[in-house]
């Protein structure tokens, strides 16, 4: 029997936040379902500084400049998507902090792929290397993410997603009408 497929629900201007270790399909899931300008990427803005999208040692800098155009996007009402760990509630309470100000809906998903799927993944990568251990670390900061306690820090909804999940991303119009 086919795997049903997972509707999400996404508002037009709102900032959707990605949850996960490395490896767990975050990226590869946001360049599949959002245009290049929604997806605001920590590696990408980390490339930007420093020339290393890898360079952790950039990650200050990459996520000062990351909230400036988050900010700019929200103010415009423009859809926004991070694409970094957010495995962390204080790393998410800024971002959450700017779609208040800006009086935009937060979304979160939720990556939940087996931890050896995501050291296969992240161990695979040609660009750079995440290890089994920093993965392992990563999961053990991210601890368990219930769907109360993500809504109580302010997310409007909040989708989980598995490896062999069937996605439709469903935006703009046909989601705020199915809220």
């Amino acid at each position: 029997m086919p795997t049903p497929t997972k509707i999400l629900n996404i508002p037009g201007s709102a900032l959707v936040v990605l949850i996960g270790v490395a490896g767990s399909g975050k990226s590869t899931f946001a360049n599949a379902g959002f245009r290049g300008t929604e997806v605001l990427s920590s590696d990408l803005f980390r490339g930007m500084i420093s020339d290393d999208e890898g360079d952790q040692e950039a990650t200050e800098d990459a996520f000062a400049l990351l909230h400036i155009v988050l900010e700019k996007r929200l103010r415009r009402g423009k859809l926004c998507v991070i694409d970094a760990t957010n495995i962390r509630r204080e790393y998410r309470a800024h971002l959450l902090e700017a779609a208040r100000a800006f009086g935009r809906p937060a979304v979160a998903i939720v990556f939940e792929t087996p931890t050896q799927l995501c050291i296969a993944r992240a161990g695979s990568r040609a660009d750079r290397v995440v290890t089994a251990r920093v993965i392992r670390e990563q999961l053990k900061a991210m601890g368990p993410q219930s769907d109360e306690d993500l809504l109580s820090e302010g997310f409007r909804k909040v989708y989980r997603v598995e490896p062999e999940d069937r996605v439709e991303m469903r935006r703009g119009a046909a989601a705020r009408a199915a809220r």
